[in-house]
This record gives C-alpha cells, structure tokens and sequence, in this order.
C-alpha cells in the first residue's frame, strides 16, 4: 500500500499527499474506525499509511511512528517552529514570547524567532524605545531585543512582508523539513507565508486599533508546500499559553540561558527562588542572566503554582 502525508485535516476527512510519482494533488481519506477505538487520531503532518477505495478516495489504515506530536496547533512530526511577533501593531510583547519558547523548548523543537513589520519602524527608531515590552515602565529597544536573544542562542530573523525584507533566510531553515508558523493574531503570520510562497494568497485581516490585535483569520492547520521540500503550517493565532503539562522544577530547563549555571546550584531540584547557593540568581545579579528572562521565569513559576492549587 502507498505511503504518503497528510497535509490537512477538515470535517473527518485527512488530505494525503502521496508519495508516488505523479500524484500531485491530495487524496481525500477516512481513518480506519480502529483509531477511534484505540484513541488515536490522526495529526496533520503524520506520515501514513492509506488504501484506496472504489469512489476515488482513501482509507489511512496506519499511523507510521511520529518523531513529534504538538497538542496545540494539532501537528506531528514538527521539527522547526517559526514564532512570528510583530515588532509593532499589536506591539512587541516579550513576555509572551518567553512563553511561546518555554513551551518549544519543552516539546524539544528548534525554534526561529520573526519580528515582523519592520516597515512600521524608522531606522531612528531601531535603538530607541519600543515600549512597554516586559512589563509597566520597562522600555526596551529593536536592537536590544535582538542582542538578548541572539545571545542566549536564538537566530532572529526580522523581516518586512510589505519590502519583502528578511524573508530568504526563514525560507532556507524550511527546507525539507515540517514546521509550525505561531504567535499571536494580528502579528503578519499570513502576511509571511504569501510574500514566501508565489501565489499563495492567504486571507490577512487589519489590525483593530481599539484591540490592538488582528481577526482570526486562519481556521483550521493545514501544511503549505515549500518549492525547497519543506512544509509549513500556518495555525489559529493565540495568545493565551498554560502550563497543563510543565511543572516548577522542569521551567528553568525551558530558559536555555539558565542550564550551566543550574547544573552548579548547591541543592538538586533548585527553583531559582531564594535558595542559598542559587548560581542563577547569583548569574541574574551579575547581569549574565537578562533581568527581565528571571522575572518571566518567576511569574511563569507562580502561575505554575497556582495552577497546582487549583486542580
């Protein structure tokens, strides 16, 4: 039997891209009614297994082993996730940003970091302020941003869908593997994909001033074929994160930064609170740790608490 990918999922229905020879357009397939009984759905992004049927459509009779299964946006076998924020319209947040990197760091995934919408920005205001990023009456600039981040490890890539500015190096980390498009609505996720792929058209909406966020306009994950052999899934934007599957003692492993000084901490399962001996604090107050990094990880840490005492 054929093997190929499922490319979108709509209704009940799995969209497989074959991998036989001149099968360009994807096959409509149900899943077998084993799934179900097993609990196991079939993701966008699996690798599978199908029959054909007498009226031209398909059957996925098996899951093939998945290297990566993300609950939310709904995708297997994702390698690379591309977090897309715009640097203005709706502004640049990055507390949401270290939220959106502890959980790919949790799932194991590469992550790329886009600033959109550099049109927006004059070159004056590259080092100057860009508002209230972090938190009430801390301002940090364009250039600082992107020194923060590229120094704990991250490539950051910023870019211009309207000058078509920045876009070839996010295609080049696209080719030929499956990645994840996600950031908050309004923020140009759209808007990247149709100045990436030739006619692509995607629907994009105006951001709503009063809101200072954009329309839903991305309904359902479906993976976007790359001319490099890569796949992309743009997904619903979301700016709402919780912390269903982390607890407190596996947070730090989530900032990258925090790793070599954590492994010298005086007691095992250190926190980063208060503790005698701490080698992140002690990072922190040397200026090694970005201060505005340590108080996300707190906050994040209380809601993780409180999460606890909840459920």
């Amino acid at each position: 039997m054929p093997e190929g990918l499922i490319v979108k999922a709509l209704s009940g229905y799995y969209f497989v891209l074959s991998e036989e020879e001149g099968v360009k357009k994807p096959i409509q397939c149900r899943a077998r009614g084993i799934f179900k009984k097993k609990g196991i759905s079939p993701l966008v992004g699996d690798r599978v297994i199908y029959e054909m049927t007498e009226n031209g459509e398909g059957t996925v009779e098996e899951i093939l082993p998945r290297r990566s299964a993300l609950i939310r946006p709904p995708v297997a076998n994702v390698e690379l996730v591309v977090l897309v924020f715009s640097i203005k319209e709706p502004a640049l947040n990055l507390q949401l940003l270290d939220k959106f990197l502890v959980h790919t760091e949790h799932a194991g995934l590469e992550t790329l970091i886009c600033l959109t919408k550099l049109d927006l920005l004059q070159d004056s205001e590259m080092s100057a302020e860009l508002g209230e990023t972090t938190a009430p009456g801390k301002d940090i600039s364009l250039r600082s941003v992107v020194e923060l981040y590229e120094k704990i490890g991250y490539q950051v890539v910023i870019t211009s869908s309207k000058q078509r500015e920045g876009i070839e190096p996010i295609v080049q980390r696209l080719a030929g593997r499956i990645s994840v498009f996600a950031g908050q609505s309004g923020v140009g996720k759209s808007s990247l994909l149709n100045a990436m792929v030739p006619g692509l058209e995607l629907e994009t909406n105006a951001i709503s001033m009063k809101l200072g966020r954009g329309k839903h306009t991305t309904r359902h994950v479906e993976l976007i074929r790359l001319q490099n052999g890569g796949f992309v899934a743009d997904t619903p934007g979301f700016s709402q994160l919780d912390f269903l599957e982390l607890e407190g003692e596996d947070l730090g492993l989530c900032f990258k930064e925090f790793a070599s000084y954590a492994a010298e901490c005086k007691f095992r399962g250190c926190l980063h609170l208060h503790e005698p001996g701490c080698k992140v604090i002690e990072a922190k107050e040397r200026g090694d740790i970005a201060s505005c990094r340590y108080e996300h990880y707190l906050q994040f840490l209380g809601e993780i608490k409180d999460r606890k005492r909840r459920y």
